[in-house]
């Protein structure tokens, strides 16, 4: 037991010092070498507990997008209306998207980069957050919320109309534009939630 927790403290260490150098570096620059000096072991020790550096980077990526699903979980499980649940929902993934491209662009650039090449930190992350948007579409057509339809389609209308906030890449080319153009990015968002809402409700 002591050596599971020693190694989990090593890793966390890695971890944390990896951060650090992504952050300051980028992912191109980032070297598995000098995470290890930093950390006071030799690399082949780094490699014990990650394969490479891009498995280390996906791994930085991954226990944040973590959190993110546990908050958008924690959404879908609670008990309010489905179509609160569903305005809350698109309100919490795109603001954690936005502030992610906007605080940790170095971070944020691995997703990017995980998502464009198909790893597997991207596309569980993507299926992740499309199984949790289904359970409140299909609670919302099951409670009469939304109009009754394939689930599917409704998944699909919801981030189509929505994937400029939705989607990493979009989020990345909005969030440069925001920046030039003064804002109004959440503003935008919500206006185009809220006909959302409506569509899936049949509102006119």
């Amino acid at each position: 037991m002591t050596g599971q927790r020693d190694g989990e403290a090593v890793e966390a260490r890695i971890l944390a010092i990896a951060l650090r150098h992504l952050r300051r570096d980028g992912l191109k620059r980032m070297a598995i070498v000098r995470i290890a000096a930093d950390a006071g072991m030799t690399h082949a020790n780094v490699y014990r507990y990650f394969m490479s550096k891009t498995a280390l980077a996906d791994r930085l990526v991954a226990d944040w997008l973590r959190g993110i699903e546990r908050v958008l979980t924690d959404i879908a499980q609670a008990p309010d209306p489905a179509d609160d649940k569903l305005e809350r929902f698109i309100t919490l993934y795109a603001r954690a998207l936005g502030e992610e491209a906007r605080g940790d662009p170095a971070r944020f650039s691995v997703l990017l980069d995980a998502d464009e090449k198909g790893r597997a930190v991207a596309l569980r992350h993507r299926q992740r957050v499309r199984d949790l948007l289904a359970r409140v579409l299909e609670e919302g057509s099951a409670t009469r919320v939304f109009m009754q339809g394939d689930v599917r389609r409704g998944e699909s209308f919801v981030f189509d109309a929505l994937h400029r906030f939705l989607d990493p890449h979009a989020v990345a080319r909005e969030i440069a534009a925001d920046s030039k153009e003064g804002g109004g990015r959440e503003a935008r968002r919500d206006r185009i939630t809220r006909l959302v809402l409506r569509g899936l409700s049949g509102a006119s």
